[in-house]
């Protein structure tokens, strides 16, 4: 479904990705794991067009995206539910939900999707009319996750779902994210929980300093001495 193949990016002058490559095949929930400042924003962003690979492609479903806009990429069934939520503080849930459905052909079964929404997250349903910045992070969270899929996407970026909240919701929202991949929806997810990310992905890649540092079958990286020392305190 999608394959990212050398790529380099750049901020400014700084290099922040040096040769990535990765692969996510349809139906699965592949990790990117790594410490603060290992590039794995950055590859997302790459991914949904907020940035633009110096060198390398990036191709979705045998079509190079990486000359894109960020529009078009989730058009084509890319949704990107950002780090820190990023959500319009003083509309109200249904509006930031509705605000998810912005590109044209989700915008036409925009009240379907949202009834599809209400039935993953029944909590937003109460909450519609609720501003968002009276919520608590993980109801916000919930906005954010509701709202990318709003756009009725086939692959999903998950850029640190469970940060800041509390252990139980991170269960639940590990157990969100599980359902959706059952539910046919392919996931990408970006974590510093290592652990319960790989318990729940099919493969993972990790990078270090901007370099695909190891990738494979996650019950083998979970035996890995570098992924048993740096991220689970073994």
């Amino acid at each position: 479904m999608l394959e990212i193949s050398n790529v380099d990016t750049f901020y400014g002058k700084s290099q922040a990705l040096w040769d990535v490559c990765l692969r996510v095949d349809e139906g699965e929930i592949v990790a990117l794991v790594g410490g603060n400042g290992a590039g794995k924003t950055t590859l997302l962003n790459t991914i949904s067009g907020l940035l633009r690979p110096a060198s390398g492609s990036v191709e979705y479903l045998g079509k190079r995206i990486d000359g894109l806009a960020p529009h078009s990429i989730v058009e084509m069934g890319i949704s990107h539910i950002p780090e820190g939520r990023k959500l319009f503080t003083q509309m109200s849930v249904a509006e930031n939900l509705e605000m998810g459905a912005y590109v044209h052909e989700a915008w036409k079964r925009k009240d379907e999707t949202l009834r599809q929404v209400y039935e993953v997250f029944p909590m937003l349903q109460e909450r519609q009319g609720q501003l968002a910045s009276t919520l608590s992070g993980g109801e916000q969270q919930m906005v954010a996750m509701g709202r990318g899929l709003m756009s009725r996407p086939r692959l999903c970026l998950f850029d640190e779902p469970s940060y800041g909240l509390a252990p139980m919701l991170v269960t639940e929202i590990f157990r969100i994210i599980q359902n959706l991949r059952d539910q046919g929806i392919t996931i990408l997810l970006v974590e510093q929980n290592v652990r319960q990310s790989l318990e729940i992905a099919d493969r993972a890649c990790v990078l270090e300093n901007g370099r695909v540092a190891l990738e494979g079958d996650c019950q083998e990286l979970l035996q890995e001495e570098l992924i048993r020392k740096a991220y689970l305190g073994l």
